[in-house]
C-alpha cells in the first residue's frame, strides 16, 4: 500500500485549486479521500464518524491501493467506449498521480487533456499512468490500438474511430 506523498495542508490547498475546473466534484473526491478523518470531516455528511471513514478505508494510506483499483475501473470503461465515465477517469487517475508525488506525470496528463482532449476514450492517458506505476496494460489488439490513438478496429461505430 502507498501513502500520499502530500501533506494534509496541500491537498486542502489543492481542493480549493482545482474547484473551479472541477464541477461535478471527481478531482475533489479523489483529493478528499487521501484526507484524514479530522482535515475530511468538513466535506463529509453530517454525523460521519471517524469509525465510518475508517470502515471505507479512506485516508492517507490507501491512495496507492486506491489508485490501482481505479486503474483497473478505467480500463473497462475505455473498452466499452464509456465518453463521460472515461473522461471522469483521467480527471481522477490525474490527482491520484498528484497525490503520489509524480508531478512531472500529473503535469503531463493534464497536458494531453487539454481542450477537452480525451483520444480513445483516454487510452493513451490511462496508458501512461498505468506505465508510471508498473501496471499492466491489457493484453489485446482492441486495447494496443487505442492505447496508439487509432481507433479499436478500422470499423468501430462507436466513436474512438471519428
Amino acid at each position: 500500500m502507498t501513502s500520499t506523498t502530500r501533506t494534509q495542508e496541500q491537498i486542502l490547498a489543492r481542493i480549493q485549486a482545482v474547484a473551479d475546473e472541477d464541477p461535478f466534484g471527481f478531482k475533489r473526491d479523489v483529493l478528499i479521500d487521501a484526507l484524514d478523518f479530522e482535515n475530511a470531516k468538513p466535506f463529509l455528511r453530517e454525523g460521519a464518524t471517524a469509525q465510518d471513514w475508517a470502515e471505507y478505508q479512506h485516508g492517507p494510506t490507501t491512495v496507492g491501493m486506491n489508485a490501482r483499483d481505479y486503474y483497473k475501473f478505467a480500463l473497462g470503461k475505455i473498452e466499452n467506449h464509456r465518453g463521460i465515465s472515461a473522461s471522469r477517469s483521467v480527471q481522477k487517475l490525474t490527482e491520484y498521480a498528484w497525490l503520489l508525488g509524480l508531478d512531472h506525470l500529473a503535469a503531463q496528463m493534464e497536458e494531453m487533456t487539454e481542450g477537452g482532449g480525451y483520444a480513445n476514450y483516454g487510452a493513451p492517458i490511462v496508458k501512461l499512468f498505468g506505465e508510471a506505476l508498473g501496471l499492466a496494460w491489457p493484453d489485446s489488439e482492441v486495447m494496443r490500438r487505442m492505447a496508439q490513438g487509432l481507433p479499436c478496429t478500422d470499423e468501430c461505430l462507436e466513436g474512438c474511430s471519428r
